[in-house]
Protein backbone atom coordinates (compact mmCIF):
# COMPACT_ATOMS: atom_id res chain seq x y z
CA UNK A 1 0.00 0.00 0.00
CA UNK A 2 1.26 3.16 -1.02
CA UNK A 3 1.53 6.15 1.99
CA UNK A 4 -0.99 8.50 1.91
CA UNK A 5 0.20 11.39 0.34
CA UNK A 6 1.30 9.24 -2.67
CA UNK A 7 -1.82 8.05 -2.89
CA UNK A 8 -3.87 11.48 -2.63
CA UNK A 9 -1.22 12.85 -5.10
CA UNK A 10 -1.81 9.97 -7.78
CA UNK A 11 -5.76 10.08 -7.67
CA UNK A 12 -5.84 13.76 -8.56
CA UNK A 13 -3.80 12.47 -11.18
CA UNK A 14 -6.13 10.09 -12.10
CA UNK A 15 -9.18 12.55 -11.84
CA UNK A 16 -7.32 15.07 -14.28
CA UNK A 17 -6.53 11.89 -16.51
CA UNK A 18 -9.66 10.17 -17.23
CA UNK A 19 -12.34 10.78 -19.85
CA UNK A 20 -14.83 9.20 -17.57
CA UNK A 21 -15.82 10.11 -13.50
CA UNK A 22 -13.44 8.90 -10.50
CA UNK A 23 -15.96 8.19 -7.59
CA UNK A 24 -14.06 7.97 -3.93
CA UNK A 25 -16.00 7.42 -0.46
CA UNK A 26 -17.60 10.30 0.33
CA UNK A 27 -17.99 11.32 -3.22
CA UNK A 28 -21.52 12.19 -4.67
CA UNK A 29 -22.85 8.89 -6.63
CA UNK A 30 -19.73 6.87 -4.84
CA UNK A 31 -22.76 4.48 -3.20
CA UNK A 32 -24.82 4.34 -6.22
CA UNK A 33 -21.54 3.07 -8.26
CA UNK A 34 -20.65 0.31 -5.72
CA UNK A 35 -24.38 -1.11 -6.19
CA UNK A 36 -24.55 -4.47 -7.94
CA UNK A 37 -27.27 -7.11 -8.27
CA UNK A 38 -26.79 -9.28 -5.69
CA UNK A 39 -27.73 -6.87 -2.07
CA UNK A 40 -26.14 -9.61 0.48
CA UNK A 41 -22.32 -7.89 -0.93
CA UNK A 42 -21.64 -4.91 0.69
CA UNK A 43 -18.08 -3.82 -0.33
CA UNK A 44 -16.43 -0.42 -0.52
CA UNK A 45 -13.32 0.03 -3.11
CA UNK A 46 -11.03 2.91 -2.54
CA UNK A 47 -11.74 3.95 -6.17
CA UNK A 48 -14.52 3.53 -8.61
CA UNK A 49 -13.28 4.41 -12.05
CA UNK A 50 -16.18 4.90 -14.47
CA UNK A 51 -14.06 3.98 -17.73
CA UNK A 52 -15.43 5.71 -20.86
CA UNK A 53 -12.55 4.28 -23.54
CA UNK A 54 -9.99 1.68 -23.66
CA UNK A 55 -6.92 4.40 -22.39
CA UNK A 56 -9.39 4.63 -19.36
CA UNK A 57 -8.50 1.49 -18.87
CA UNK A 58 -5.26 1.86 -19.05
CA UNK A 59 -4.75 4.48 -17.24
CA UNK A 60 -6.83 3.08 -14.01
CA UNK A 61 -4.77 -0.69 -14.34
CA UNK A 62 -1.59 2.15 -14.47
CA UNK A 63 -2.75 4.01 -11.28
CA UNK A 64 -3.66 0.51 -9.34
CA UNK A 65 -0.70 -1.00 -10.02
CA UNK A 66 1.45 2.33 -9.54
CA UNK A 67 -0.27 2.50 -5.64
CA UNK A 68 -0.22 -1.47 -5.27
CA UNK A 69 -3.97 -2.27 -5.11
CA UNK A 70 -5.78 -4.59 -6.47
CA UNK A 71 -8.37 -4.43 -9.42
CA UNK A 72 -11.70 -5.79 -9.66
CA UNK A 73 -13.92 -5.65 -13.10
CA UNK A 74 -17.37 -4.26 -13.48
CA UNK A 75 -19.22 -5.37 -16.64
CA UNK A 76 -22.82 -5.81 -15.87
CA UNK A 77 -22.44 -6.57 -12.12
CA UNK A 78 -24.45 -9.98 -11.61
CA UNK A 79 -21.56 -11.89 -10.79
CA UNK A 80 -23.54 -13.51 -7.51
CA UNK A 81 -19.90 -14.07 -5.40
CA UNK A 82 -20.02 -9.81 -6.23
CA UNK A 83 -16.78 -9.92 -7.98
CA UNK A 84 -16.88 -7.06 -9.97
CA UNK A 85 -16.44 -5.34 -6.25
CA UNK A 86 -13.65 -5.02 -3.55
CA UNK A 87 -12.56 -3.87 -0.08
CA UNK A 88 -9.82 -1.38 -0.18
CA UNK A 89 -8.86 -1.61 -4.02
CA UNK A 90 -9.83 -0.37 -7.27
CA UNK A 91 -12.76 -0.95 -9.25
CA UNK A 92 -12.45 -0.76 -13.18
CA UNK A 93 -16.52 0.65 -14.06
CA UNK A 94 -16.93 -0.19 -17.96
CA UNK A 95 -20.69 -0.19 -17.70
CA UNK A 96 -20.34 3.18 -19.55
CA UNK A 97 -18.44 1.24 -22.60
CA UNK A 98 -21.64 -0.52 -24.43
CA UNK A 99 -20.74 0.29 -27.96
CA UNK A 100 -21.95 -2.54 -30.33
CA UNK A 101 -21.07 -2.36 -33.24
CA UNK A 102 -22.73 -5.64 -35.87
CA UNK A 103 -21.21 -6.43 -38.79
CA UNK A 104 -23.96 -8.47 -40.44
CA UNK A 105 -22.16 -9.96 -43.79
CA UNK A 106 -19.44 -11.50 -41.54
CA UNK A 107 -21.69 -12.27 -39.34
CA UNK A 108 -20.32 -11.29 -36.40
CA UNK A 109 -20.15 -8.69 -33.34
CA UNK A 110 -17.83 -6.58 -31.83
CA UNK A 111 -18.74 -5.73 -28.45
CA UNK A 112 -17.88 -3.34 -25.72
CA UNK A 113 -16.45 -4.53 -22.28
CA UNK A 114 -19.36 -2.91 -20.16
CA UNK A 115 -21.98 -3.85 -22.90
CA UNK A 116 -25.67 -6.04 -21.03
CA UNK A 117 -27.29 -8.70 -22.86
CA UNK A 118 -29.84 -6.82 -23.56
CA UNK A 119 -27.48 -3.75 -25.89
CA UNK A 120 -26.11 -6.69 -27.75
CA UNK A 121 -29.82 -8.42 -28.44
CA UNK A 122 -31.50 -5.33 -29.92
CA UNK A 123 -28.43 -4.64 -31.86
CA UNK A 124 -28.67 -7.94 -33.30
CA UNK A 125 -31.95 -7.92 -33.47
CA UNK A 126 -32.92 -6.02 -37.01
CA UNK A 127 -30.64 -8.31 -38.94
CA UNK A 128 -32.32 -11.59 -37.63
CA UNK A 129 -28.74 -12.47 -35.93
CA UNK A 130 -28.14 -13.76 -32.37
CA UNK A 131 -25.71 -15.93 -30.76
CA UNK A 132 -26.13 -17.45 -27.44
CA UNK A 133 -26.72 -14.83 -24.56
CA UNK A 134 -27.10 -15.29 -20.72
CA UNK A 135 -30.55 -15.62 -19.83
CA UNK A 136 -31.81 -12.85 -18.66
CA UNK A 137 -30.68 -9.25 -19.98
CA UNK A 138 -29.37 -7.15 -17.71
CA UNK A 139 -25.94 -9.70 -17.69
CA UNK A 140 -22.67 -8.38 -18.29
CA UNK A 141 -21.66 -9.54 -22.11
CA UNK A 142 -18.11 -9.76 -21.60
CA UNK A 143 -17.95 -11.68 -17.85
CA UNK A 144 -20.54 -13.70 -19.24
CA UNK A 145 -18.68 -14.65 -22.33
CA UNK A 146 -14.81 -15.32 -20.60
CA UNK A 147 -16.69 -17.74 -18.21
CA UNK A 148 -18.14 -20.24 -20.55
CA UNK A 149 -21.08 -18.67 -21.59
CA UNK A 150 -24.90 -21.13 -21.26
CA UNK A 151 -28.05 -19.37 -22.39
CA UNK A 152 -31.26 -20.62 -24.30
CA UNK A 153 -29.51 -20.87 -27.40
CA UNK A 154 -26.79 -23.15 -26.28
CA UNK A 155 -27.89 -26.39 -27.64
CA UNK A 156 -28.14 -25.19 -31.13
CA UNK A 157 -25.20 -22.59 -31.36
CA UNK A 158 -23.26 -23.94 -28.92
CA UNK A 159 -21.85 -21.59 -25.76
CA UNK A 160 -21.18 -18.15 -25.84
CA UNK A 161 -17.32 -18.96 -25.59
CA UNK A 162 -17.53 -21.32 -28.95
CA UNK A 163 -18.41 -18.40 -30.91
CA UNK A 164 -15.69 -16.49 -29.23
CA UNK A 165 -13.70 -14.65 -32.04
CA UNK A 166 -11.24 -12.00 -30.32
CA UNK A 167 -10.57 -10.51 -27.24
CA UNK A 168 -9.43 -7.17 -26.63
CA UNK A 169 -7.90 -6.87 -23.50
CA UNK A 170 -5.58 -4.80 -21.19
CA UNK A 171 -3.04 -6.56 -19.23
CA UNK A 172 -1.51 -6.11 -15.94
CA UNK A 173 1.13 -3.84 -16.33
CA UNK A 174 -1.02 -1.57 -18.88
CA UNK A 175 -0.16 -3.35 -21.84
CA UNK A 176 -3.16 -3.47 -25.16
CA UNK A 177 -3.07 -6.72 -26.46
CA UNK A 178 -5.42 -8.90 -28.70
CA UNK A 179 -6.32 -12.71 -28.84
CA UNK A 180 -7.20 -14.62 -31.28
CA UNK A 181 -6.86 -17.95 -33.20
CA UNK A 182 -3.81 -16.49 -34.76
CA UNK A 183 -2.65 -13.64 -32.34
CA UNK A 184 -1.45 -14.64 -28.99
CA UNK A 185 -3.78 -18.05 -29.98
CA UNK A 186 -2.32 -19.80 -25.96
CA UNK A 187 -4.13 -16.47 -24.12
CA UNK A 188 -7.10 -16.93 -26.47
CA UNK A 189 -7.00 -20.41 -25.36
CA UNK A 190 -7.26 -19.72 -21.88
CA UNK A 191 -9.85 -17.11 -21.93
CA UNK A 192 -12.24 -19.50 -23.56
CA UNK A 193 -13.35 -20.36 -19.69
CA UNK A 194 -10.71 -19.12 -17.66
CA UNK A 195 -13.10 -15.61 -16.73
CA UNK A 196 -11.11 -12.24 -15.54
CA UNK A 197 -7.92 -13.82 -14.72
CA UNK A 198 -5.48 -12.32 -17.51
CA UNK A 199 -6.87 -8.45 -17.85
CA UNK A 200 -9.66 -6.48 -18.32
CA UNK A 201 -11.56 -7.15 -21.65
CA UNK A 202 -12.36 -3.82 -23.09
CA UNK A 203 -14.17 -5.69 -26.09
CA UNK A 204 -15.54 -9.10 -27.42
CA UNK A 205 -15.67 -9.96 -30.90
CA UNK A 206 -18.01 -12.93 -31.60
CA UNK A 207 -19.62 -15.16 -34.18
CA UNK A 208 -23.67 -14.54 -34.80
CA UNK A 209 -26.35 -16.98 -36.35
CA UNK A 210 -29.42 -16.85 -38.09
CA UNK A 211 -32.10 -16.67 -36.04
CA UNK A 212 -35.31 -15.32 -38.62
CA UNK A 213 -37.72 -17.04 -36.01
CA UNK A 214 -38.38 -17.69 -32.21
CA UNK A 215 -41.27 -19.27 -29.82
CA UNK A 216 -41.63 -20.56 -26.44
CA UNK A 217 -43.98 -22.45 -25.06
CA UNK A 218 -44.34 -21.43 -21.02
CA UNK A 219 -46.96 -24.33 -18.82
CA UNK A 220 -47.21 -23.71 -15.17
CA UNK A 221 -48.94 -26.92 -13.08
CA UNK A 222 -49.50 -27.41 -9.68
CA UNK A 223 -46.63 -28.52 -7.26
CA UNK A 224 -47.90 -32.37 -7.03
CA UNK A 225 -47.50 -32.94 -10.85
CA UNK A 226 -44.06 -32.52 -10.36
CA UNK A 227 -42.33 -35.68 -11.33
CA UNK A 228 -44.70 -36.44 -13.95
CA UNK A 229 -43.92 -32.72 -15.27
CA UNK A 230 -40.17 -33.35 -14.91
CA UNK A 231 -40.23 -37.15 -16.72
CA UNK A 232 -42.39 -35.77 -19.36
CA UNK A 233 -39.96 -32.97 -20.31
CA UNK A 234 -37.04 -35.34 -20.26
CA UNK A 235 -38.45 -37.34 -22.71
CA UNK A 236 -39.39 -34.05 -24.99
CA UNK A 237 -36.35 -33.37 -24.90
CA UNK A 238 -34.24 -36.45 -25.18
CA UNK A 239 -36.44 -36.67 -28.75
CA UNK A 240 -36.53 -33.06 -29.43
CA UNK A 241 -34.15 -31.53 -32.14
CA UNK A 242 -31.13 -28.88 -30.77
CA UNK A 243 -33.09 -25.90 -31.25
CA UNK A 244 -35.05 -26.77 -28.44
CA UNK A 245 -33.88 -26.03 -24.96
CA UNK A 246 -35.57 -24.27 -21.85
CA UNK A 247 -35.94 -25.52 -18.42
CA UNK A 248 -37.93 -27.57 -15.97
CA UNK A 249 -38.79 -25.89 -12.71
CA UNK A 250 -40.26 -25.14 -8.93
CA UNK A 251 -40.88 -21.81 -8.91
CA UNK A 252 -43.33 -19.21 -6.96
CA UNK A 253 -45.56 -17.77 -9.50
CA UNK A 254 -44.89 -14.20 -9.86
CA UNK A 255 -47.00 -11.28 -10.06
CA UNK A 256 -46.87 -11.14 -13.99
CA UNK A 257 -50.32 -10.23 -16.47
CA UNK A 258 -50.58 -13.94 -17.51
CA UNK A 259 -50.30 -15.55 -13.94
CA UNK A 260 -54.03 -15.30 -12.47
CA UNK A 261 -54.11 -13.36 -9.56
CA UNK A 262 -54.83 -16.37 -7.03
CA UNK A 263 -52.21 -18.57 -7.80
CA UNK A 264 -49.74 -15.35 -7.54
CA UNK A 265 -47.13 -16.00 -4.71
CA UNK A 266 -47.91 -19.73 -4.60
CA UNK A 267 -45.52 -22.53 -5.24
CA UNK A 268 -46.07 -23.91 -8.96
CA UNK A 269 -43.63 -26.53 -10.90
CA UNK A 270 -43.16 -25.09 -14.21
CA UNK A 271 -41.76 -25.94 -18.02
CA UNK A 272 -40.08 -23.66 -20.48
CA UNK A 273 -39.61 -24.68 -24.10
CA UNK A 274 -37.48 -22.55 -25.97
CA UNK A 275 -37.46 -22.87 -29.72
CA UNK A 276 -35.05 -21.24 -32.30
CA UNK A 277 -38.02 -21.54 -34.80
CA UNK A 278 -41.88 -20.76 -35.54
CA UNK A 279 -44.52 -20.96 -33.18
CA UNK A 280 -46.34 -24.31 -34.69
CA UNK A 281 -43.02 -26.03 -34.75
CA UNK A 282 -43.03 -25.57 -30.67
CA UNK A 283 -46.57 -26.36 -30.48
CA UNK A 284 -46.02 -29.84 -32.05
CA UNK A 285 -42.55 -30.56 -29.99
CA UNK A 286 -44.55 -29.23 -26.46
CA UNK A 287 -47.75 -31.60 -27.25
CA UNK A 288 -46.81 -34.17 -24.46
CA UNK A 289 -46.55 -31.00 -22.04
CA UNK A 290 -49.51 -29.13 -23.23
CA UNK A 291 -51.79 -33.11 -22.63
CA UNK A 292 -50.91 -32.50 -18.83
CA UNK A 293 -53.38 -30.60 -16.91
CA UNK A 294 -52.23 -27.22 -15.82
CA UNK A 295 -52.84 -23.81 -14.35
CA UNK A 296 -51.18 -21.67 -17.23
CA UNK A 297 -49.88 -21.40 -20.53
CA UNK A 298 -47.99 -18.85 -22.95
CA UNK A 299 -47.09 -20.57 -26.10
CA UNK A 300 -46.23 -17.66 -28.99
CA UNK A 301 -43.87 -16.74 -31.59
CA UNK A 302 -41.71 -13.15 -30.27
CA UNK A 303 -38.48 -11.94 -31.05
CA UNK A 304 -35.24 -13.48 -28.78
CA UNK A 305 -34.55 -10.15 -27.54
CA UNK A 306 -38.09 -9.52 -26.43
CA UNK A 307 -38.05 -13.20 -24.57
CA UNK A 308 -34.85 -12.35 -22.88
CA UNK A 309 -36.18 -9.29 -20.86
CA UNK A 310 -39.18 -11.37 -19.85
CA UNK A 311 -36.75 -13.52 -17.13
CA UNK A 312 -34.92 -10.44 -15.34
CA UNK A 313 -34.49 -10.43 -11.45
CA UNK A 314 -34.83 -7.01 -10.12
CA UNK A 315 -31.75 -5.89 -8.83
CA UNK A 316 -31.39 -5.44 -5.49
CA UNK A 317 -32.15 -8.66 -3.44
CA UNK A 318 -30.25 -10.84 -1.72
CA UNK A 319 -28.79 -13.86 -4.29
CA UNK A 320 -26.98 -17.13 -3.51
CA UNK A 321 -26.92 -19.89 -6.37
CA UNK A 322 -25.25 -23.14 -7.33
CA UNK A 323 -25.14 -25.71 -9.67
CA UNK A 324 -24.42 -29.37 -10.43
CA UNK A 325 -23.61 -31.10 -13.92
CA UNK A 326 -25.46 -34.27 -14.15
CA UNK A 327 -24.61 -37.36 -16.40
CA UNK A 328 -27.99 -37.88 -16.30
CA UNK A 329 -31.88 -37.55 -15.24
CA UNK A 330 -32.92 -41.32 -14.02
CA UNK A 331 -36.12 -41.39 -12.30
CA UNK A 332 -34.43 -41.80 -9.01
CA UNK A 333 -32.89 -38.14 -9.49
CA UNK A 334 -36.13 -37.14 -10.71
CA UNK A 335 -37.92 -38.22 -7.39
CA UNK A 336 -34.90 -36.21 -5.29
CA UNK A 337 -35.02 -33.35 -7.90
CA UNK A 338 -38.98 -32.85 -6.90
CA UNK A 339 -39.12 -33.23 -2.77
CA UNK A 340 -36.29 -31.00 -2.65
CA UNK A 341 -38.74 -28.73 -4.81
CA UNK A 342 -41.35 -29.19 -2.28
CA UNK A 343 -39.07 -27.62 0.61
CA UNK A 344 -37.65 -24.91 -1.78
CA UNK A 345 -37.99 -21.39 -0.06
CA UNK A 346 -40.67 -19.61 -0.58
CA UNK A 347 -41.93 -16.51 -1.52
CA UNK A 348 -39.35 -14.72 -3.21
CA UNK A 349 -37.55 -14.90 -6.05
CA UNK A 350 -35.91 -18.49 -5.54
CA UNK A 351 -35.99 -21.25 -8.48
CA UNK A 352 -34.85 -24.42 -8.51
CA UNK A 353 -34.19 -25.71 -12.12
CA UNK A 354 -32.71 -28.40 -14.19
CA UNK A 355 -31.67 -27.00 -17.71
CA UNK A 356 -31.30 -29.90 -20.40
CA UNK A 357 -27.79 -29.68 -22.13
CA UNK A 358 -26.40 -31.55 -25.75
CA UNK A 359 -26.99 -30.79 -28.69
CA UNK A 360 -23.89 -28.12 -29.89
CA UNK A 361 -22.82 -27.63 -26.09
CA UNK A 362 -21.33 -31.60 -26.58
CA UNK A 363 -20.46 -31.13 -30.07
CA UNK A 364 -18.22 -28.03 -29.27
CA UNK A 365 -14.80 -27.89 -29.63
CA UNK A 366 -13.07 -30.09 -26.98
CA UNK A 367 -9.56 -27.97 -26.24
CA UNK A 368 -11.16 -25.01 -24.32
CA UNK A 369 -10.55 -25.80 -20.55
CA UNK A 370 -15.19 -25.96 -20.69
CA UNK A 371 -14.85 -29.49 -18.69
CA UNK A 372 -18.74 -29.87 -18.56
CA UNK A 373 -19.54 -30.28 -22.12
CA UNK A 374 -20.55 -34.39 -21.72
CA UNK A 375 -23.14 -33.41 -19.11
CA UNK A 376 -26.81 -34.44 -19.72
CA UNK A 377 -28.64 -32.08 -17.26
CA UNK A 378 -27.62 -28.94 -14.90
CA UNK A 379 -29.08 -28.58 -11.45
CA UNK A 380 -29.09 -24.70 -11.19
CA UNK A 381 -30.60 -24.57 -7.13
CA UNK A 382 -31.06 -20.48 -7.48
CA UNK A 383 -31.96 -18.61 -4.04
CA UNK A 384 -32.85 -14.98 -4.49
CA UNK A 385 -34.81 -13.75 -1.44
CA UNK A 386 -35.88 -9.83 0.50
CA UNK A 387 -35.17 -10.36 4.09
CA UNK A 388 -31.83 -10.65 5.78
CA UNK A 389 -33.14 -12.95 8.43
CA UNK A 390 -33.70 -15.84 5.38
CA UNK A 391 -30.34 -15.65 4.98
CA UNK A 392 -29.25 -19.35 6.53
CA UNK A 393 -32.16 -21.07 5.43
CA UNK A 394 -31.85 -19.89 1.65
CA UNK A 395 -28.12 -20.57 1.45
CA UNK A 396 -28.90 -24.19 3.40
CA UNK A 397 -31.38 -24.67 0.76
CA UNK A 398 -29.00 -24.69 -1.89
CA UNK A 399 -26.07 -26.32 -0.26
CA UNK A 400 -28.91 -29.47 0.49
CA UNK A 401 -29.63 -29.39 -3.17
CA UNK A 402 -25.95 -29.89 -4.25
CA UNK A 403 -25.98 -32.59 -1.93
CA UNK A 404 -28.33 -34.18 -2.38
CA UNK A 405 -28.02 -34.51 -6.01
CA UNK A 406 -23.90 -35.01 -5.93
CA UNK A 407 -24.62 -38.65 -6.67
CA UNK A 408 -25.38 -38.15 -10.10
CA UNK A 409 -22.79 -35.28 -10.90
CA UNK A 410 -19.97 -35.50 -13.38
CA UNK A 411 -17.97 -33.47 -11.18
CA UNK A 412 -17.58 -30.82 -13.38
CA UNK A 413 -19.47 -27.41 -12.86
CA UNK A 414 -19.90 -23.83 -15.16
CA UNK A 415 -18.29 -21.35 -13.00
CA UNK A 416 -20.91 -18.48 -13.77
CA UNK A 417 -23.41 -20.73 -11.95
CA UNK A 418 -21.68 -20.13 -8.80
CA UNK A 419 -20.39 -17.95 -5.87
CA UNK A 420 -17.04 -17.68 -4.05
CA UNK A 421 -17.18 -22.28 -3.31
CA UNK A 422 -12.93 -22.52 -3.58
CA UNK A 423 -10.20 -23.67 -5.42
CA UNK A 424 -11.72 -27.38 -5.65
CA UNK A 425 -14.90 -25.95 -7.58
CA UNK A 426 -12.51 -23.52 -9.68
CA UNK A 427 -10.65 -26.63 -10.49
CA UNK A 428 -13.89 -28.51 -11.54
CA UNK A 429 -15.09 -25.62 -13.54
CA UNK A 430 -11.54 -25.57 -15.76
CA UNK A 431 -10.75 -28.68 -15.72
CA UNK A 432 -8.13 -30.24 -13.67
CA UNK A 433 -6.27 -31.21 -16.80
CA UNK A 434 -6.00 -27.69 -17.59
CA UNK A 435 -4.75 -25.38 -14.54
CA UNK A 436 -1.27 -25.75 -15.46
CA UNK A 437 -1.35 -24.62 -18.31
CA UNK A 438 -3.99 -21.72 -17.23
CA UNK A 439 -1.47 -21.22 -14.50
CA UNK A 440 1.31 -21.01 -17.01
CA UNK A 441 -0.66 -18.35 -18.90
CA UNK A 442 -1.45 -16.19 -15.69
CA UNK A 443 2.16 -16.23 -14.89
CA UNK A 444 2.84 -14.63 -18.49
CA UNK A 445 0.15 -11.79 -18.20
CA UNK A 446 -0.58 -11.50 -14.65
CA UNK A 447 2.39 -12.52 -12.45
CA UNK A 448 1.09 -10.96 -9.52
CA UNK A 449 -2.17 -11.84 -9.15
CA UNK A 450 -3.71 -8.36 -9.92
CA UNK A 451 -7.02 -9.79 -11.28
CA UNK A 452 -7.87 -12.06 -8.54
CA UNK A 453 -11.46 -11.10 -7.92
CA UNK A 454 -12.89 -13.65 -10.35
CA UNK A 455 -12.70 -17.49 -10.06
CA UNK A 456 -9.31 -16.98 -9.34
CA UNK A 457 -6.18 -18.79 -11.29
CA UNK A 458 -3.09 -19.01 -9.50
CA UNK A 459 -0.29 -17.88 -11.32
CA UNK A 460 2.12 -20.57 -11.75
Amino acid sequence: MAPLSKAGTALTVLREDLAGEVLAPGDPGYGEARTIFNSVIDRRPAVIARCESEADVVTTVRFARELDLPVAVRGGGHSVAGMSLNDGGVVVDMRRMQEVTVHPAAKAVRVGGGALMSVLDRACQPYGLATTGGRVSTTGVTGFVLGGGSGWLDRKFGLAVDNLLGVDLVTSDGSIMTATAEDNPELFWALHGGGGNFGVATSVTLRLHELPEFAICMLLYPPEAGPEVVRTYREVLANGPVEAGGGVLYLTAPPDPFVPEHLVGTRMAGALLTYAGGEEAVRELAGPLLALPHEVEVLTALPYADFQCMMDDPPGLRNYWSAEYLAGLPDELVSVFCALGDVMPSPGGTQHVLFPLGGAIADGPPEFPVPYRDAQWAAHPFGIWEDPAEDDRCRQWVHDVRGHVQPWSTGAVYLNFTGDEGPERVAAGLGAENLARLAAVKRMYDPDNVFRFNHNIKPA
